[in-house]
């Protein structure tokens, strides 16, 4: 056969989805998540073909569902012939042995189907490595004998300690791999830091995006920005890294603006601790404008996981601007209360990243909140900051009034500028008393 009719396709997996509903989650009942398991399992390239829950007070600690319910699954996958078993919790190593053994196929959790598709869908190096670093930290306490393809030295005599065993030895090898992933995700968040000062001497202001997966985060971007400049898919986790772009506001005003990755119910706890670097975005940001798909029904549900998380990223309390997205995909009622003149309600603005409706209202309550953050000055500074008087017209609001000795300027600018305002004006005093 030519090689050109060789099919190199991988064989698509066959799904089998199975949960436990100890109702402890308010909010998200088991069928709700395993919905979302299921977009997700789609998104990582597999075919869903059935799903199994149960109601529990506890999670089995040997078959995470219980042993009869695991007995079910063996008769689903004669049913079915599903070839991957996929939880909707964190499996304990050996919660995913048992299962494996009985059902004789692969089983993962949400946290590995996560994990595969943020694989999946870094782009740039710097994702990659973080989603590397994410991976070896949820695969060391799951460890077969698989990671001897580290050891530079191939193993054997003379490579392990007294009594080492092979285990032992790939535990090192992962630990070792891990610590050298954090040394360069750390030079990211170097170079990342390195960006954010150059940034901060421009004296832009920021606006970090922030929202569930699949809320509308890039597509905003892109309308706002008025060209392609993020990934915007219908996909959960679609773009991982983030993007920054000049946009226009209202009154005049430009910011940064940048699109960060998606949260998710359930989000892996290393990859909050591997996108650190990237998600510092959030903290640098002078303003979150957090999107919500108002078309969800599970929106409040939501905004409490991209709370958590902005909470421990230690950004919960930064100032907020809330756009509730895809208003054009609710029904007509609701779109035409949405379409009110004055849709700015409590900090939220309707809006739809698509058609474009409520972006005016948007970019000006945006302006607005910036413009809040402002502080007021009353200063004389001389002819020669011409640059900085420039930049007060381009970024404040002041009136600027030009004096035989000097500039008088007076009005309200952003905190960096003012500091910058006043050093000079402080420079120019001394130099008069001298």
């Amino acid at each position: 056969m030519p090689k050109s009719m060789i099919d190199l396709t991988q064989p698509v997996e066959r799904a089998f989805l199975v949960g436990v509903d100890t109702g402890q989650d308010a909010g998200w009942p088991v069928e709700d998540s395993l919905a979302e398991l299921a977009s997700l399992a789609t998104t990582a390239g597999a075919d869903v073909v059935g799903a199994e829950w149960q109601n529990r007070r506890h999670i089995d600690p040997n078959w995470y569902v219980g042993k009869g319910k695991a007995e079910d699954l063996v008769a689903a996958k004669s049913e079915t012939g599903f070839d991957v078993l996929i939880a909707d919790d964190e499996l304990s190593p050996s919660q995913q042995r048992a299962l494996e053994e009985l059902l004789k196929v692969k089983v993962i959790d949400r946290s590995r189907l996560i994990l595969d598709i943020f694989a999946q869908h870094a782009q740039t190096h710097e994702g990659r490595l973080q989603v590397e670093l994410a991976q070896l930290e949820y695969q060391l306490p799951r460890l077969t004998r698989m990671w001897t393809h580290l050891s530079r030295t191939g193993g054997g005599i003379g490579t392990r300690g007294p009594g080492e065993s092979q285990l032992e030895t790939d535990r090192r090898l992962i630990r070792e791999r891990i610590k050298k992933m954090k040394e360069r995700v750390e030079q990211v968040r170097q170079q990342r830091e390195t960006a954010a000062r150059v940034r901060d001497r421009r004296l832009m202001p920021t606006v970090g995006i922030v929202g569930y997966t699949n809320s509308g985060k890039s597509t905003l971007l892109n309308t706002l920005v008025g060209s392609e400049v993020a990934l915007a898919e219908d996909k959960l986790f679609a773009t991982l890294d983030p993007t920054s772009r000049q946009v226009r506001l209202g009154e005049g005003q430009t910011a940064i603006v940048t699109d960060t990755v998606g949260f998710i119910h359930k989000l892996p706890h290393q990859l909050v601790d591997a996108f650190r670097a990237t998600l510092e975005e959030v903290n640098r940001s002078d303003v979150l404008l957090e999107v919500v798909d108002a078309s969800d029904a599970h929106a409040a549900e939501h905004r409490q996981t991209v709370q958590a998380v902005l909470d421990e990223l230690g950004a919960g309390d930064k100032p907020r601007l809330v756009a509730l997205n895809k208003v054009d995909l609710l029904h007509d009622r609701a779109r035409t209360d949405a379409a009110t003149p004055s849709p700015i309600v409590g900090g939220t603005v309707p809006i739809s990243a698509v058609t474009g409706f409520g972006l005016d209202a948007l970019r000006t309550e945006l302006a607005a909140v910036l413009a809040s953050l402002w502080v007021d000055v009353d200063l004389d500074v001389p002819y020669a900051a011409g640059d900085l008087l420039a930049r007060l017209r381009e970024r404040g609001a002041v009136d600027i009034d030009y004096r035989s000795d000097g500039v008088h300027v007076r009005g309200r600018v952003a905190p960096a500028l003012a500091g910058e305002l006043e050093m000079v004006a402080a420079q120019a005093a001394e130099e008069a008393r001298a």
